[in-house]
């Protein structure tokens, strides 16, 4: 059968959407120091192109409830791949173009992050789109990509910086570009559909007053503030906890983290014709409390390490699993209920990190006071689950 008959194809290429977006968020930040020591540039600067890298996406989320449908599927995915393939080489470009290089790395975080943003919103729909038999099971298979994607990124990035060096940062960055370049050549020729027709989609306005999507707009920020206040901070906390190297950090925190979550979503998608989802995700956010709670209580370091992995592997099911039942309860939603969704994710993506680094700051810089105020995201989580299957038996 053709590529452009093949949804099997369709299918691979939101796989490698998925490690373009990892590859997105997760490399950069590999090279702050370097950025620090080879631009002179302070830390909060440093800091400011996460925000804005985050910023940009959210601001994406929301152009793309009204955008995406007018132009179509196809132009605007190959687009965000094509918008990554010019963040990327630009952070090995752009910043010698201006006298200030920071404005090079800004405008290089700019391009990536418009690109990322429209993977999220796009790669979603397109997958539910595709005619599979359990859509559930697919949605989670595909979000464990990004978790692969991730950790390839911080272990052949290791690699190369230990073999070639560090000060050839710029090399690996336009490698990491033939990622997204490739999957825009290979988005333009396989086949997608569309997820709702325009005559049957729900309105925005009709979204927004439904009170079903509130409730999983509370899901899908609390899967997101779980996910990433453990995530953003497992570098760190690995680095205090067992006073190891950066390097090792990076390993032992990051990369277990993602590595297990990885492995839940791909155990849901081998088991979840056997598994009732709504009641997985609440069995997770249990695990996701008392991984926490191990992570921070904990008197020795290594089982405080084992709860950071704990947290990785509960919080896995968390996002698509949360799309997955919004999907099935307003089918007419369509690329903007994702879009909207992914707003609500990404703003949890954000508040969770700041509310763990407000906390531990104080509490005079004690982490564990930050992830113990985390606890309340899966919390919420738990009680969001519990109503929406209420709502589902009424």
């Amino acid at each position: 059968m053709r590529i452009r008959d093949n949804f099997k194809h369709t299918q691979n290429a939101c796989f490698l959407g998925l490690v373009t977006q990892a590859i997105v968020n997760n490399f950069a930040p590999l090279l702050f120091l370097t950025f620090q020591r080879t631009y002179a540039i302070s830390l909060d600067k440093i800091s400011l192109l996460i925000t804005i890298n985050f910023g940009i996406q959210l601001m994406v989320d929301l152009l793309a409830v009204k955008v995406v449908d007018r132009i179509g599927y196809r132009p605007c995915i190959v687009a965000g791949h094509l918008f990554a393939v010019l963040g990327l080489v630009g952070l090995s470009i752009l910043p010698g173009l201006f006298s200030d290089p920071y404005w090079g790395l800004l405008l290089a975080v700019f391009l990536y992050a418009a690109g990322g943003g429209l993977l999220e919103v796009l790669i979603s729909p397109i997958m539910e789109a595709c005619p599979t038999e359990h859509k559930s099971k697919a949605m989670s298979l595909l979000h464990s990509f990004y978790c692969w994607g991730h950790v390839t990124v911080v272990l052949l990035s290791t690699l190369f910086f230990t073999v070639a060096g560090q000060e050839n940062w710029k090399v690996l960055a336009c490698l990491w570009a033939f990622v997204p370049l490739f999957n825009a050549l290979y988005f333009s020729v396989v086949p997608i559909n569309t997820l709702v027709e325009e005559k049957d989609k729900t309105p925005v306005r009709k979204i927004l007053t439904g009170k079903w999507f509130w409730i999983f707009a509370l899901l899908i920020f609390c899967s997101g503030a779980a996910e990433q206040s453990m995530s953003q901070w497992a570098s760190a906390f690995a680095e205090m906890g067992l006073q190891v190297s950066k390097t090792v950090g990076d390993l032992a925190g990051p990369c277990l983290f993602a590595s297990f979550m990885g492995l839940s979503r791909t155990f849901y998608a081998k088991f979840g014709e056997r598994i009732d989802l709504h009641r997985f995700i609440a069995a997770s956010g249990m695990l996701c409390i008392i991984s926490y709670l191990i992570a921070v209580f904990s008197p020795w370091p290594l089982f405080s390490l084992i709860g950071c992995g704990l947290c990785g592997l509960s919080v896995g099911i968390f996002w698509p699993g949360t799309y997955s039942i919004a999907a099935r309860s307003c089918p007419t939603g369509g690329t903007a209920m994702f879009a909207l969704l992914a707003f609500a994710g990404d703003v949890g993506c954000s508040a969770g990190p700041t509310l763990v680094g407000f906390v531990s700051s104080a509490a005079g810089g004690q982490l564990k006071a930050g992830l113990l105020a985390a606890v309340l995201f899966p919390v919420l989580l738990i009680g969001g689950i519990w109503y929406s299957r209420r709502m589902k038996a009424n």
